[in-house]
């Protein structure tokens, strides 16, 4: 049995105004990974939790209500961040608290990952300068003249810059989980876990690496 211990925790950054299912899509892949041949719940590769800034319940784009599991400044020891997109990141693109633990964090995760315009916080930080990355297909000339040193592609699902992991906008991030799964467990556990999800993970091959 996987214990507690042994889980890869996931933390799930959540903001007033975040895509739903910029952040749900990620929460959804990584809550339902098993062992190949496991659908024992008690057997979760992951440990998924959200963090925000403060305790106070996140407004989500249309109106969904979330309570964060933890603060910036109370939680887990992180493997794997993920930063979701929507119209809050124009605003926390400008909140030097928040970039300084998304940057506090990338020194220590095994992989820091965005959906959609998540990236562009990664590209505040200047963590993409000279590497490739993507966002979501209506900001790709916006992150393109706001960060010359980027190399933005506008034709890859998922862009893989080794500990630092973009993927395309909103439904992009369940690719882009479904990929880390495979990089740490293999393409047959991610597979076994789009399954269980009901999802056609038709686009695991549009990935830059």
């Amino acid at each position: 049995m996987t214990t507690q211990q042994e889980r890869k925790t996931v933390g799930i950054l959540i903001f007033a105004d975040v895509e739903v299912l910029d952040f749900c899509g990620p929460f959804e892949v990584f809550a339902s990974t098993r062992p190949l041949g496991i659908h024992d719940d008690q057997q979760q590769l992951f440990n998924v939790v959200t963090i925000a800034e403060h305790a106070d319940t996140v407004s989500c784009r249309g109106g969904l209500l979330v309570k964060p599991h933890f603060t910036i400044d109370e939680h887990p020891s992180l493997d794997i961040l993920v930063i979701p997109g929507g119209a809050g990141t124009r605003r926390e693109v400008m909140n030097q608290q928040l970039l300084a633990w998304i940057a506090r964090q990338h020194l220590h995760t095994t992989f820091t990952t965005s959906v959609c315009t998540g990236a562009f916080l990664l590209a505040e930080l200047g963590l993409l300068d000279q590497h490739r990355a993507t966002t979501h297909w209506g900001s790709i000339a916006r992150m393109q003249q706001s960060y010359p040193a980027i190399t933005v592609l506008d034709d890859a699902r998922v862009v893989d810059e080794g500990h630092l992991i973009t993927s395309a906008g909103v439904s992009a991030g369940i690719d882009m989980s479904l990929y880390v799964v495979a990089l740490l467990y293999g393409v047959d556990v991610a597979e076994q876990t789009a399954r269980s999800m009901e999802y056609d993970w038709h686009t695991r091959e549009n990935v830059a690496r």
